[in-house]
C-alpha cells in the first residue's frame, strides 16, 4: 500500500523491475549535444522533442520512486513510455511514501541510483520546493494546467486525481453504503475500513477531510471528520485493518473508504476472484484531490527525467492515467478539443456536485489536527 500523506489523490503489486546502478552521465549533460539538460527549463531549451528524445535516449535510463503498477495505471504508464523511447526503467520502492520520496532525494544524491522523477502529495512538493529539492521544468502543455494547480517556474504540477469514495463488497453486503451517514449502521459493524492511517496515507487523509464535509466540517475545519470516526469506532463499525486485496477477498475488509480510481481499479481483478465491487462516491462529503509531479534537481538522468515529463502530459500520458479511473489535469481541456478517450471517461465513477480542493495553508493546518487526534481518539 502507498502510505503517502495529504496528496490532494488498488490492486499494488511489487515492481516487476528492481533499483540497479546504471552508470549514467552524472555531469547533466543529457548524454551529448551541447544542451545542458540539467538546466533546462523547457522543451525549447532543447530545440524540439527530437532533441530531448536523442538526449534521453543517449542516458538511456529512467529512474522512479514510488509507483505501483496497478496505482492509476502506471503499468502501463511505464511499460508505455520504456516501449516507445527505448528507456530501461528502474523502479524503486513502488509501496513508499512521499516522504521516502524527499529521503531518497537527499540520501541518494550524487549516485546513479537517485530518483529523476518523484511522485508527490502537494503538500510535499511544496515542502521539496521550499529546501531546494526540485528543478523547474515547464511541460509543452504548461498552458493547459489550470494556475493554481502549478508551481508558476515548474518546480511541481498536479497530475492526477480523484475523489474521496466508499468501496463495497456486494457479494458479502446486503446494501452497500452511499453516504458517511450510512457507515454508523448497525449492519456495517466492524467493517469501516480506511486506506492506512490519515496521519501518513493520503487516501485516509482525505476520507478523514470528506467526513467533516459531511458532518458541518469544512475546509478550514477537519475536526468533525475526527468526530465522525470516533463515532464509527463507538457504534463498533470501524476496522482499523489496513485495507489490500486480500483482505477484500477474504471478506476481512468489505468496505473500504479510498479514492475512487483507486476502488475502481479493484473491480475487474476482484470480479475475477467471484467479488462483486461496488464504488460510489459519497453524497454527503465530497472531496477531491491531486497529487503532483516534480523532477529531482539531483537528477542522474536529466533529460529522462524531462521526456518523461512530456509523456505524462501529452494526450497519450493523460489518457493512460484516465484508463485507470484518474482524473488526468489537462481532463477539462481533452473534453474540450475532443482528446480524452470517450470509453475511459464514461467509466469514470459519477459524482454529484463540484469539489473545492485545499490550500497549502488549509493542508498544513488539517495535518497538525489529524497528527495530534487521530492516534490518540481513534487508533489508540
Amino acid at each position: 500500500m502507498r502510505t503517502t500523506l495529504v496528496r490532494p489523490a488498488a490492486v499494488l503489486f511489487t515492481a516487476a523491475l528492481a533499483l540497479t546502478a546504471c552508470g549514467s552521465d552524472s555531469s547533466g549533460n543529457g548524454g551529448g549535444g551541447d544542451t545542458d539538460a540539467a538546466s533546462a527549463t523547457s522543451l525549447a531549451d532543447f530545440g524540439d522533442l527530437d532533441a530531448l528524445v536523442a538526449a534521453a535516449q543517449a542516458e538511456g535510463t529512467l529512474n522512479v520512486i514510488a509507483l505501483p503498477p496497478d496505482w492509476a495505471n502506471y503499468g502501463e504508464m511505464l511499460d508505455t513510455f520504456s516501449q516507445k523511447y527505448d528507456i530501461e526503467i528502474n523502479s524503486a520502492s513502488p509501496d513508499g511514501s512521499s516522504q521516502d520520496e524527499l529521503n531518497a532525494v537527499t540520501s541518494q544524491r550524487g549516485q546513479d541510483r537517485a530518483p529523476d522523477v518523484l511522485d508527490l502529495g502537494t503538500s510535499f512538493a511544496q515542502q521539496a520546493a521550499a529546501q531546494d529539492l526540485l528543478a523547474p521544468y515547464q511541460v509543452a502543455t504548461w498552458d493547459d494546467i489550470p494556475e493554481d494547480q502549478k508551481e508558476s517556474s515548474g518546480l511541481w504540477y498536479n497530475d492526477y486525481g480523484g475523489y474521496i469514495s466508499i468501496g463495497c463488497n456486494a457479494t458479502v453486503i446486503a446494501t452497500c453504503p452511499t453516504s458517511f451517514e450510512d457507515l454508523l449502521d448497525p449492519q456495517y459493524a466492524g467493517q469501516v475500513a480506511l486506506n492506512g492511517n490519515p496521519t501518513q496515507a493520503a487516501a485516509a487523509f482525505g476520507g478523514v477531510w470528506a467526513a467533516s464535509l459531511a458532518n458541518g466540517g469544512s475546509l478550514d475545519d477537519i475536526g468533525p471528520g475526527i468526530d465522525f470516526f470516533a463515532e464509527v469506532k463507538q457504534a463498533g463499525n470501524f476496522n482499523p485493518v489496513e485495507v489490500t486485496p486480500a483482505t477484500i477477498q477474504s471478506g476481512e475488509t468489505p468496505l473500504a473508504i479510498d479514492w475512487d480510481y483507486l476502488n475502481a481499479a479493484l473491480s475487474e481483478n476482484l470480479s475475477e476472484q467471484g467479488v462483486e465491487w461496488q464504488v460510489n462516491v459519497p453524497t454527503d462529503g465530497l472531496f477531491g484531490g491531486y497529487y503532483s509531479q516534480a523532477i529531482s534537481a539531483y537528477a542522474p538522468h536529466p533529460a529522462a527525467a524531462r521526456l518523461w515529463q512530456e509523456f505524462l502530459y501529452s494526450d497519450d500520458g493523460q489518457n493512460i492515467w484516465l484508463a485507470g479511473g484518474a482524473r488526468p489535469v489537462r481532463l477539462p481541456v481533452m473534453q474540450e478539443d475532443g482528446s480524452a478517450d470517450a470509453e475511459s471517461l464514461a467509466a469514470l465513477p459519477a459524482v454529484g456536485g463540484t469539489a473545492e480542493f485545499p490550500t497549502q495553508e488549509q493542508n498544513s493546518a488539517a495535518q497538525q489536527v489529524v497528527a495530534t487526534r487521530w492516534n490518540a481518539e481513534i487508533s489508540g
